[in-house]
């Protein structure tokens, strides 16, 4: 990424910034209002109108430009894209930006030794339309009480659910507009690793390229910003829920996660089984505090509808080599040391990605410090282990918001109290909202009592 490209420079300029639930906001303004002020602050905004930030009686905050984002926007060439870094009025950086939440756990490995290392598998799903009706609550999202019909039309390659694993044209009518997605990604200076349509029906997935979790995070990002807007211009809608079809596959957001020293080491790779006694902390440390994480890494109420048994989403805080049902995964390499790492698969695409790849990195560090033993690798279908004594995930998103109000020192070198205590606020405000309203399931199963 660099600065703008040879001729005629942009007109406007995007500062683009996130707010604690992980949603992109912007401001715009005169790109030479940027030319002039790119080293210091370009703008300042009302941070009591931003959900979790700052009360009404100290709601300055400032934007600076983190100049290695700068982009031309591949669809408004007049216009420039920059993610901003949030200050106080003070000039010191605002603990509640995300984005310095993931510079401050780099930092805070890197002082220990440890350079993180971070991947992501982005799921979604391209429906042909939305039918949301919002002033009409009994109607839910869409439904027609009497019809029970679906709430989205769907462009499925297969009628069949869990069918579509890596079907190829034609019978993958999506890859064309996934290619488009990907030449937008580029253009802003990302890349991916491959991509390909998933499980369900109408269901894609884009791998983006690995780096460390700001650099990460800022890819997912923008990779949903772009999805939705190659979405739109094919008449369809994006959607990033993590369960938006009942009886097949959800969207998660799988992290690929290990750290590494200043020689260019993998500190995850092993001689003798393929996994270092730091992974083996590492997880023990994620499956520890997988229950608190839960509030980061599968942030809403719709996260939960998704961690069920038997739809490839864990339910169980165990860990095995290449067991896509337990909630740590170790993948296959090929004997490739330098790809070892574990893949953590609770995450899903409606996280704030900073706040959920800072949170993990800082849980599996605490599991490094205290040498907390994940236990053996479980080989099984963990789906089919109930009655066992194992460590469950919440079933709902107040009991991950519980366990988090319980279970938050080990975020506190990096995170502020005030910021934990902010999102449990925000996301409480979200669950009690979403509780009060009927759904059509409920209507279906209840009308004839």
């Amino acid at each position: 990424m660099g600065e703008a490209e040879a001729g005629k420079d942009p007109d406007f300029l995007e500062v683009q910034y996130i707010d604690l639930p992980g949603i992109v906001r912007s401001v715009t303004i005169p790109y030479e209002s940027y030319l002039k002020k790119s080293d210091g602050f370009i703008a300042a905004f009302d941070g009591s109108s931003v959900e979790g930030f700052e009360p009404i009686n100290r709601s300055d905050l400032l934007l600076a430009a983190d100049k290695s984002t700068f982009s031309r926007i591949p669809w408004r060439p007049e216009r420039a894209r920059v993610l901003g870094k949030i200050y106080e009025p003070s000039g010191q950086r605002y603990r509640k930006d995300p984005r310095y939440v993931a510079e401050a756990t780099i930092k805070y490995l890197a002082d220990s030794g440890y350079g993180p290392l971070a991947g992501a598998e982005v799921e979604f799903f391209l429906f042909k339309s939305l039918k949301i009706d919002v002033l009409n609550p009994l109607r839910g999202v869409g439904y027609s009480v009497v019809s029970q019909e679906q709430p989205w039309d769907t462009e499925a390659p297969h009628s069949v659910v869990k069918r579509a694993y890596h079907l190829p044209e034609p019978m993958d009518t999506l890859e064309p507009i996934r290619e488009k997605m990907l030449k937008y990604f580029r253009a802003f200076g990302y890349d991916f690793n491959a991509t390909h349509h998933e499980v369900a029906v109408s269901q894609s997935e884009v791998s983006v390229k690995a780096g460390d979790p700001l650099f990460v995070a800022d890819e997912i990002v923008t990779f949903k910003q772009v999805a939705r807007q190659v979405a739109r211009e094919n008449g369809m809608v994006a959607v990033f829920l993590p369960k938006p079809l009942y009886g097949d596959n959800g969207s998660g957001l799988h992290f690929h996660l290990s750290l590494w020293d200043s020689k260019g080491n993998n500190l995850f790779a092993d001689d003798s089984d393929g996994l270092s006694q730091t992974a083996r902390y590492f997880i023990g440390g994620i499956l520890e505090h997988g229950r608190s994480l839960a509030a980061f890494v599968a942030p809403t109420v719709n996260s939960y509808r998704r961690l069920v048994p038997g739809y490839e989403a864990p339910v169980y805080l165990v860990w095995g080599y290449s067991n896509r049902s337990a909630a740590v995964r170790v993948p296959a390499t090929g004997g490739n040391k330098g790809l070892t790492r574990v893949e953590f698969r609770s995450p899903d695409p409606l996280c704030n990605p900073y706040l959920a790849l800072a949170a993990t990195f800082l849980a599996g560090y605490d599991g490094i410090v205290r040498k907390i033993d994940p236990g053996d690798p479980v080989s099984d279908n963990v789906y089919e282990m109930e009655g066992r004594s194992l460590k469950t995930l919440p079933k709902s998103l107040d009991e991950a918001l519980d366990a988090l109000e319980s279970d938050y020192q080990y975020l506190l070198p990096v995170m502020s109290k005030e910021l934990v205590e902010s999102y449990i606020e925000v996301k409480r405000r979200e669950s009690d909202a979403i509780r009060m309203y009927p759904s059509p399931v409920e209507l279906y199963m209840y009308m004839s009592y």
